[in-house]
């Protein structure tokens, strides 16, 4: 999403190391935060086209090297000024998460509270090995350039976190609001991919069918509320689908900022505990481009789509507008 020309040189760039022939054709997409996901319906959209058979989705942001600041868009400023809904754009993400919890009635206790439970959760899988197995081990020089440090697991995740220690936390993006950087997404840098195929070629090359798309959704919402998508988004692919909210196991929805993460929880009534798993961005990080569809037996997921694990039925969907770490 940060990246400058769509990301388009980096992908290629991946694609000539890992190897894969230049006569394979690719494509750059921007979704901003869905980015990845964007790719993986893409992809899928044109196998189902009949375009070709076997495609890959990935996303990758790096912010450490592109941060959201460092560069300023070039507009019509007059233009842009005179309209109140084209202001509304350029609103930073942190100040919409604090229109979305003044505008809806989230507290600052509610997104502390949901906060350590994400740092909680998050815990419990990295300390039961969930997380091993889809994360890629990357070597990276320390910050003092002189050592190497292999990195292979999430190192945002705070396992003694609780909404009492996140409450003594300041406001970083209003005086007197409730966002913070303990109920907030996290800065980190990430990729991921995911093998999307016919189920006939699945077949044919032995391979395990993990999940099926059933179907795919964005919905666009007012710039200055933008993280209220998921509430609208997952509806829409609902209803594709033909499926209710209570034909669902589980759901996983963003969690950019707490505040928006809870209010789309209510707006859904899926709080249980048996239905409502977030996906850990509030520790994990949102990382824009690079959220990814990752399936997990049993299931977490992502953006506005509505997979099942296979053979298993009915288990994932989730939200738009915004992203995931790992793949």
């Amino acid at each position: 999403m940060l990246s400058s020309g769509g990301g388009a040189a980096m992908a290629r760039i991946a694609q000539m190391l890992a190897g894969i022939p230049h006569s394979v054709p690719l494509s750059t997409v921007n979704r901003q935060c869905s980015s990845g996901l964007q790719a993986f319906a893409s992809v899928a959209a044109a196998i189902a086209a009949g375009q070709y058979d076997i495609g890959i989705a990935c996303g990758v942001e790096s912010m450490s090297m592109d941060d959201m600041g460092s560069v300023k868009p070039i507009l019509n400023w007059d233009a842009v000024g005179a309209s109140p809904a084209a202001r509304e754009c350029l609103i930073p993400m942190g100040i919409t998460s604090e229109n979305v919890a003044y505008q809806f009635g989230v507290s600052r206790h509610s997104q502390d509270a949901f906060a350590a439970e994400s740092h909680k959760r998050a815990a419990q899988a990295q300390a039961n090995g969930w997380f091993d197995k889809e994360i890629v081990p990357v070597a990276v020089p320390s910050k003092e350039g002189n050592t190497t440090i292999m990195v292979d697991k999430d190192d945002g995740i705070r396992p003694g976190a609780t909404a009492a220690s996140l409450s003594k936390l300041k406001p970083v993006f209003k005086a007197g609001g409730s966002t913070t950087a303990g109920n907030a997404s996290q800065m980190t840098d990430g990729a991921a991919a995911v093998l999307v195929m016919r189920r006939s070629t699945a077949l044919k090359l032995q391979l395990p069918v993990l999940a099926i798309l059933k179907s795919y959704s964005v919905v666009g919402v007012p710039p200055a509320i933008m993280g209220v998508g998921p509430a609208f988004a997952i509806p829409a692919a609902l209803s594709e689908a033909e499926l209710r909210v209570d034909d669902v196991d589980v759901f996983e929805i963003n969690e950019a900022f707490a505040s928006q993460a809870v209010y789309c929880a209510q707006q859904l009534k899926v709080v249980e505990e048996r239905k409502y798993f977030g996906d850990g961005a509030v520790l994990l990080c949102i990382l824009y481009s690079c959220r990814e569809p990752h399936v997990r037996l049993p299931p977490l997921l992502t953006s506005s789509f509505w997979l099942t694990p296979s053979p298993r039925p009915s288990t994932l969907l989730t939200p738009s507008s915004r992203s995931r770490q790992r793949g």
